[in-house]
């Protein structure tokens, strides 16, 4: 019985399969994709710059060295126009521009695919 058993496991056996044939003759796929991207960014400038001390002036006179903190001027002729502009700035920061902006970015893909038997 058992050589029986191992001669029906070695003989092969054969699989048949039925044709299958597809119910269509032609086709198509169409297929949309869209995507939409949105980018965040900021640009932060920082301007320093040195001490300046400046004077500037017209018609006037001053009572002592014009780098000194307690000089005072003075018009020298009251009948001519007369100008004083007197600028110091400390060294450092001078200008600070933060500048934010989004950018957003749609795109659209569209594809046909068509096919036939």
């Amino acid at each position: 019985m058992k050589k029986l058993l191992l001669i029906v496991l070695l003989i092969p056996n054969t699989v048949l399969a039925n044709q299958i044939t597809p119910a269509f003759t032609t086709g198509s796929s169409n297929s949309t994709t869209n995507t939409t991207q949105t980018v965040t960014r900021t640009h932060q400038i920082q301007v320093y710059g040195s001490h300046v001390s400046t004077w500037e002036g017209t018609n006037v006179t001053p009572s002592a060295s014009i780098t000194a903190s307690d000089t005072t001027y003075t018009v020298s002729d009251a009948t001519v126009p007369w100008s004083l502009n007197i600028t110091t700035r400390a060294a450092g920061l001078v200008e600070q521009h933060d500048i934010s902006e989004n950018i957003t970015t749609t795109s659209t893909i569209t594809s046909l695919s068509v096919f036939s038997q």
